[in-house]
């Protein structure tokens, strides 16, 4: 989730001097981790906003003040040729039908297994995408969603390899009409975290941003798997890399799929799952920038599925991975764990641990996620 506010560039300020030892801030702050030769990135930052090339020492700067962008650098040409189907218009249902299907996937979540996931994740010293530890965790999570598809029947899990050494990691369900091969349902959430002020090498947990996204759609497709799920439709869970970056990792799946022509009939992201704000339990739906019959459905899905309310939020331009695919022309949303300005106000800084969180809450939105998948996996037409 790319979101800082006052008080967490001070929490992140503050972190930083006191542990800074022999080492002077300014030091720190100039070996941030970004390339040596500061190289220019194409960055936007609006969708009424013209790109413009900016050094990465200045990207640095614009996400510590919160302003959230794409880093379009290897993309500048992707969102101008469209390799989707004119003819082909994805169906999106007004209201949820397969209950009697979902509830007892629903009835296999545990928050057990997510606790397990998350203090795993979070052992790293951070999930950053360029340094080590990043690269380590990512095939930490993809061991673990292989073991949990090990033995199961049309269920493969790859991974997705970028110029950098975290890989994003697709896990996918084969449907079983074949008239819907090239149709898919995606649910994601992003696995890399950020230290605010040493991106590289700073400590990061990131238990909620978002180690708690990445957990709760684990356990969907840990539920999904073990209780045999069988879509007609393919159905894929993605964790990408790099989201901090300016959504870089999504970028190139998107791109991806949008060159081999898919068909994606829906995209949900889960950014930040796991904190409970002010406002008690609920679920934030966001309602800028993604697709408005996906999200209105989505909201039939919360009241079907969670055991909670959800209430209407807005997160501004870029602000996580569905944004990638809203870009290539495909229908996404995106649920967070409170209303925005609600949210976790920890997130990039050595604060954002599990302590803060509630598995009980990232349960509710497994919930929805799981329902999402097996409602949208359906072919239907009314």
């Amino acid at each position: 989730m790319k979101v800082i506010t006052a008080l967490a560039l001070a929490f992140a300020f503050t972190a930083t001097t006191v542990n800074a030892g022999p080492i002077g801030l300014v030091d720190q702050i100039s070996n941030f981790g970004f390339n040596k030769g500061d190289e220019l990135r194409l960055i936007q930052y609006g969708d009424d906003q013209p790109a413009r090339w900016m050094k990465e020492s200045e990207i640095l700067e614009m996400f510590r003040l919160g302003i959230k962008y794409m880093d379009i650098t290897d993309y500048q040409n992707a969102y101008d040729d469209v390799v989707i189907e004119s003819t082909w218009k994805p169906f999106i249902p007004a209201k949820a039908r397969y209950a009697d299907e979902v509830q007892p996937y629903i009835g296999n979540l545990t928050t057990t297994t997510m606790e397990i996931a998350l203090k795993k994740l979070t052992s790293f010293k951070n999930r950053y995408y360029k340094s080590k530890w990043g690269a380590e965790s990512c095939r930490w999570l993809i061991s673990a969603i292989r073991d949990i598809a090990e033995e199961a029947d049309g269920v493969s899990v790859k991974e997705f390899e970028h110029s950098w050494d975290q890989f994003s990691i697709i896990a996918r369900f084969e449907g079983s009409n074949s008239d819907l091969d090239n149709e898919l349902v995606i649910v994601g959430a992003h696995q890399d975290s950020v230290n605010l002020w040493l991106p590289s090498f700073g400590t990061a947990p990131g238990a909620d941003d978002d180690g708690s996204g990445t957990v709760t759609i684990l356990e969907a497709f840990r539920s999904l798997v073990e209780n045999g799920f069988k879509p007609e439709r393919p159905v894929e869970f993605h964790w990408y890399s790099a989201e901090e970056a300016g959504l870089l990792g999504s970028q190139a799946v998107a791109a991806e799929y949008k060159k081999q022509g898919k068909q994606v009939v829906a995209m949900l992201q889960n950014d930040m799952t796991g904190f409970i704000g002010s406002g008690g339990e609920q679920i934030g739906i966001v309602a800028d920038h993604v697709n408005p019959e996906l999200t209105e459905f989505l909201k039939t899905l919360v009241d079907t599925y969670a055991a909670i309310p959800y209430v209407n939020t807005k997160c501004g331009y870029a602000c996580s991975d569905h944004a990638s695919w809203a870009k290539h022309g495909y229908p996404s949303a995106f649920t967070i764990e409170s209303a925005f300005e609600d949210s976790n106000k920890a997130i990039h800084t050595t604060g954002d641990v599990i302590s803060r969180l509630s598995f009980d809450h990232m349960k509710e939105f497994a919930k929805v996620a799981t329902g999402f998948a097996i409602e949208l996996s359906h072919e239907r037409s009314e």
